[in-house]
């Protein structure tokens, strides 16, 4: 009787683990669908076996069994394949950000409101040839003048849209930042979540364990990460080689967006992702807090390094996003007041907004200068200024704006003259207003009454000579239609470049996302043949019991009677 007991019980063991082991083949089908979840496998094992007599000689002892036991829920996960992830899908990031960044300025450069900027320049070009076949017409000197109007203002229109980007970028770091720190506090709080429920070593947090790898996936490709479990369950996880989350805290980042001037003058406030914890802070005693006043040991990035995969320094979305997106609105200043190269090297060629927007100012400047001294020339002859009185500069094709706009800019009275002609950026040049009004007051006439061929065919020169380096690394000299196609081919070349490297780069994520797939994926047909296995055992294990029952009941029956 006793034994038939102990059986019935056996039987009852198995009709709860393998009701356990259904309701997790259950759980994963319900999850097939579900982002970051990892198929979880039962593990089951014996009973402790009651011993009732040990023989060394024999070959097994005399045991009886107390049925099965649901011993295990685990996860099945490569460590190796999760890190490899996260380093590769932080890389692919990486250069989707230059991807799209070069795609917009594409677009910024090639079309503007259905019209190329080069047509502009093109446009320029056919006033300046048809001015030479009769520089005298008044036809021609207003064909001038509204080419050149028309020059400058779809030039500021390019590089507004360039800087407009630009400023965009800085609010996708400042939401990247955002993000980052929110993904770090929730590590925390499964962290503390998983040490609790695991603390007992009765039960495994598999969904929030999911939850937290998923996290660590997202973090990874805003970028560099490295982490480890210890023995409590925790993850400790470092971002850009900086402690990010400890068992109990997390190390916040925060954006400095001092108001600073960039070398055109123009006030910027550029967001810079910096560690709360590591800034140098003094107690402000008229605000009664603790504010931050040194951010310069404290930065998330060294945005001065190389860019090779080799050193790994090309991971994140964060850090690539703040190398296409700069630190100021970039002018011509960047590339010519160093005349090493050096600072452009280090603080602007990894740029590419940065880039373009100080190859551009610098040709559009040029082309201004150029065609200025060429006016200037002209307007030192009498006859040329006609009635109007005034010093030869005074008849500039092209002006700095007023004093009261480039104190909008912050340009110092100085810039508004000067050989160096600080002040002829994009933002702040315009066709003088006097041709506007009067595009007939350069006359284009020699003291003999003669046309001035001279001065349109210096305007020609100006144009085909190849007197320009788009920046320091190029040595070949280029004319002015010359260096924008330079410009152009040379985002061209650098889109093909980067989209090759992040075609390949997308490759190899999608090699190694298919190699975890196949360990840590739900197959519904693996499941459903775990489903009838499981379904078939709690079956026999019901009918055993039945069994048991069947005999307990006669024998109770025969004892009664």
């Amino acid at each position: 009787m006793a034994s038939l007991m102990g059986s019935l019980y056996i039987g009852v063991s198995g009709l709860q683990a393998h009701q356990n082991a259904l309701n997790t083949t259950a759980h994963n089908m319900a999850n097939i669908d579900t982002e970051g979840y990892t198929r979880q496998q039962v593990e089951m094992g014996t009973r402790p076996y009651i011993t009732t007599e040990k023989d060394f000689r024999t070959v097994a002892w005399k045991q009886t069994g107390l049925g099965v036991v649901y011993d295990n829920c685990k996860q099945v996960r490569s460590v190796f394949l999760d890190q490899s992830y996260r380093q590769e899908s932080g890389r692919e990031a990486f250069y989707d950000v230059s991807v799209t960044t070069l795609e917009e300025i594409e677009d910024q450069l090639q079309e503007l409101n259905g019209n190329e900027f080069a047509e502009s320049m093109n446009n320029l070009w056919v006033a300046i040839q048809e001015m030479s076949k009769n520089p005298t017409s008044a036809v021609n000197q207003s064909m001038m003048v509204t080419r050149a109007n028309e020059f400058i203002t779809r030039a500021q229109s390019v590089y507004e849209g360039l800087t407009n980007y630009q400023d965009n970028m800085d609010n996708t770091v400042a939401q990247l930042v955002e993000q980052i720190n929110q993904i770090g506090d929730r590590i925390k709080e499964l962290n503390l979540k998983i040490v609790e429920i695991e603390s007992g070593h009765q039960e495994h947090a598999n969904d929030l364990r999911d939850e937290r790898n998923l996290l660590l996936d997202q973090l990874g490709e805003l970028g560099k990460i490295s982490y480890y479990e210890d023995v409590f369950g925790n993850v400790l996880v470092q971002f850009e080689g900086t402690q990010f989350v400890t068992t109990d805290h997390v190390n916040h980042m925060a954006c400095d967006n001092t108001l600073t001037a960039d070398k055109g003058g123009s006030p910027v406030n550029f967001n810079t992702p910096y560690w709360e914890f590591a800034a140098k802070k003094d107690f402000n005693s008229e605000r009664g807090e603790w504010v931050v006043v040194d951010i310069r040991g404290a930065k998330v990035f060294d945005l001065t390094q190389t860019i090779a995969t080799s050193m790994n320094t090309d991971i994140g979305k964060l850090k690539s996003t703040l190398l296409a997106r700069g630190d100021h609105h970039a002018t011509y200043h960047d590339i010519t007041d160093d005349a090493t190269g050096k600072y452009y090297n280090t603080n602007i060629a990894q740029s590419v907004i940065m880039n373009v927007e100080a190859e551009f100012d610098q040709m559009v400047r040029n082309i201004c200068l150029a065609i200025n001294q060429i006016y200037e020339q002209a307007g030192s002859n009498p006859v040329n200024l006609g009635e109007v009185e005034g010093e030869a500069s005074d008849y500039d094709l092209f002006k700095v704006m007023n004093e009261e706009d480039c104190l909008n800019y912050d340009i110092d009275e100085e810039h508004l003259a000067g050989e160096n002609k600080t002040g002829y950026i994009i933002t702040n040049i315009a066709v003088n207003p006097m041709y506007l009004e009067e595009p007939t007051a350069m006359k284009f006439i020699l003291a003999d009454g003669s046309e001035d061929n001279d001065t349109v065919e210096a305007l020609k020169k100006a144009f085909t000579t190849s007197d320009y380096l788009i920046n320091p690394n190029v040595a070949t000299k280029t004319d002015f239609l010359g260096y924008y196609n330079m410009l152009v081919s040379q985002v061209a070349n650098s889109g093909d470049v980067y989209k090759g490297i992040k075609s390949n780069q997308e490759l190899t994520v999608d090699a190694v996302q298919n190699a975890r797939e196949q360990i840590v994926g739900v197959s519904s047909d693996e499941e459903l043949q775990f489903m009838i296995t499981f379904q078939n055992a709690f079956n026999a294990s019901s009918r055993y019991v039945n069994v048991v029952s069947e005999m307990l009941e006669h024998l109770v029956t025969q004892l009664g009677s």
